[in-house]
């Protein structure tokens, strides 16, 4: 006679196991990678490919030969970064940034600008005596920066004139005028031929980069207002050599040391 109970015990055993190993078929997978493998695939002139793909980029690349290396102007005398306070690149960069950039401005906002600040770290190249392409521009401003109009209360533009003080830099400068003392102090300060006043907002055109404070410049970071021109360095230097056959720069003194 066949003992029930002990036939039950072991079914609900079989029951389990299966349970359980069903359970575990179901589970989420958990995989780890254990080994990385690789290896150099070198691209040389032997492979079809390369020539594939020279062939294809060739009509792209002297299309933008052809523009970059296309005269715009010419410089009758080479612009160049030397300079203690001021610098002959230095003044060009910012002048004409000032004035391109001062017409958007009227335009899109009734205002007219005050001040232009650029950073001397920024210019990276001069402009060579001779013809003047839209490769030279790239060459001075290779970065994708643009202009940025801050509006600065006159305590603000203190600032920016100790800041320049303090760098002992040829920062480019545009508008504002001052001569540092024999204390190392600001003196005779005037933006646009006018005495500062602490209680006006000045409209400082700059580059996006220097807005969000690069360069130490923290200053910016108070203005109270704000104003994206969406015009790039690069671009106002190219209208620039576009619209003046013959590039120069003002010599003039705007930071003097007694």
């Amino acid at each position: 006679m066949v003992k029930l109970k002990n036939y039950n015990v072991v079914l609900k055993h079989f029951v389990l196991l299966l349970t359980f190993t069903a359970v575990i078929s179901c589970a989420e997978k958990k995989y780890a990678v254990t080994k990385i493998e690789g290896k150099e695939i070198g691209i040389t002139d032997k492979n079809s490919e390369v020539a594939e793909i020279e062939n294809f980029i060739k009509p792209y690349r002297d299309k933008i030969d052809a523009d970059l290396n296309m005269v715009l102007a010419n410089a009758p005398e080479t612009l160049d970064k030397s300079g203690e306070w001021q610098t002959p690149m230095g003044n060009f960069l910012a002048d004409i940034t000032f004035e391109k950039s001062d017409k958007v401005f009227q335009m899109r906002e009734k205002k007219a600008l005050d001040i232009c600040m650029l950073n001397h770290g920024g210019i990276r190249s001069i402009i060579p005596q001779g013809n003047v392409t839209a490769r030279t521009a790239y060459e001075v401003m290779p970065f994708e920066n643009s202009a940025i109009v801050i509006g600065l209360k006159g305590e603000q533009v203190l600032e920016m004139i100790n800041y320049i003080i303090s760098e002992k830099k040829p920062h480019p400068l545009k508008g504002l005028t001052f001569t540092i003392d024999k204390k190392n102090q600001p003196k005779n300060i005037l933006i646009k031929g006018n005495p500062l006043q602490n209680d006006k907002v000045y409209y400082v055109v700059t580059s996006d980069y220097l807005s969000n404070g690069g360069d130490n410049m923290l200053f910016f970071k108070k203005g109270v207002e704000q104003y994206d021109l969406n015009y790039k360095l690069r671009n106002i230097i190219i209208d620039y050599f576009k619209e003046n056959k013959i590039i120069t720069a003002n010599k003039d003194i705007r930071i003097s040391k007694e």
